[in-house]
């Protein structure tokens, strides 16, 4: 039954993780949120609360692979089970390719390609204990099908992800584990709030807002992305009518990178 299904949605105090986590708490999830901003996750855990979603919360570090392995087993531990694990946390950087440094690539791979493996690790191992079918759902991005100046680390990152998402599909396909992603574009969140601003200051030619305004411009279905967007595609992800889809990063840009 839908109704007994538990999900754990990392990074979901807001943005996309947010939205992703709400939508399966109204399809009648169990969700157990997760970020690293203690306050910001309480917040949505009162949130989601007084809405009586049933959900708890987890303060971790994905870059942590102790952390992913203690997420799982508090929501083992608070719900009993597990049934699909969503790698959604991931940070951006804007930086000119020449002015790339070791901060860079240590911060964006460790959250968004480390964190990635070891939450699909942990959440695979636990489907494997429990000897049932499971799924792991990552954050890719349009950034991970095709590279964009002055995002080289994150679109590295997220070409990462995807090749990560295909090996984990086929060597987990024997225990029924389907692994498959989804490839945001332009969304008003604080992510693109801080990608815009990045932009402006490697472009002086560029004002506040344009950058994202520049980018949402060319999108085929003529608005940017909204949370519930995304958290549709991942609602479908995570039922069982897409049980005989894996290894795939599916783009949800509304008409922007083509594949």
């Amino acid at each position: 039954m839908e109704n007994t299904k538990v999900a754990v949605i990392t990074g979901s105090a807001g943005g996309l993780g947010k939205g992703i986590a709400l939508a399966l708490a109204q399809n009648g999830f169990k969700v157990m949120l997760h970020d690293i901003n203690k306050d910001l996750l309480q917040n949505t855990l009162t949130e989601f609360q007084n809405h009586n979603y049933p959900a708890a919360a987890f303060v971790g570090d994905v870059s942590k692979k102790q952390d992913q392995v203690n997420l799982v087993a508090e929501t083992v531990k608070k719900f009993g089970h597990l049934d699909v694990f969503v790698n959604n946390a991931g940070v951006e950087s804007v930086k000119p390719f020449l002015d790339i440094d070791e901060d860079d690539l240590e911060k964006v791979f460790k959250i968004n390609v480390f964190g990635m493996v070891y939450g699909t690790q942990a959440a695979a191992k636990q489907y494997i204990k429990q000897g049932t079918p499971g799924k792991i759902i990552n954050a890719c991005s349009i950034a991970g099908q095709e590279a964009y100046p002055v995002l080289g680390t994150y679109s590295a990152s997220k070409h990462a992800v995807r090749a990560f998402t295909q090996v984990a599909a086929k060597e987990l396909a024997s225990h029924h584990i389907t692994v498959n992603a989804y490839c945001p574009g332009v969304a008003k969140t604080k992510m693109w709030d801080r990608i815009d601003e990045e932009m402006v200051k490697n472009d002086p030619k560029l004002k506040p807002g344009e950058a994202f305004a520049k980018y949402a411009s060319q999108i085929a279905l003529g608005r940017y992305e909204k949370p519930e967007d995304v958290a549709n595609l991942v609602q479908f992800l995570a039922s069982d009518k897409s049980d005989y889809i894996t290894g795939q990063a599916i783009l949800v840009d509304g008409g922007l990178v083509y594949r």
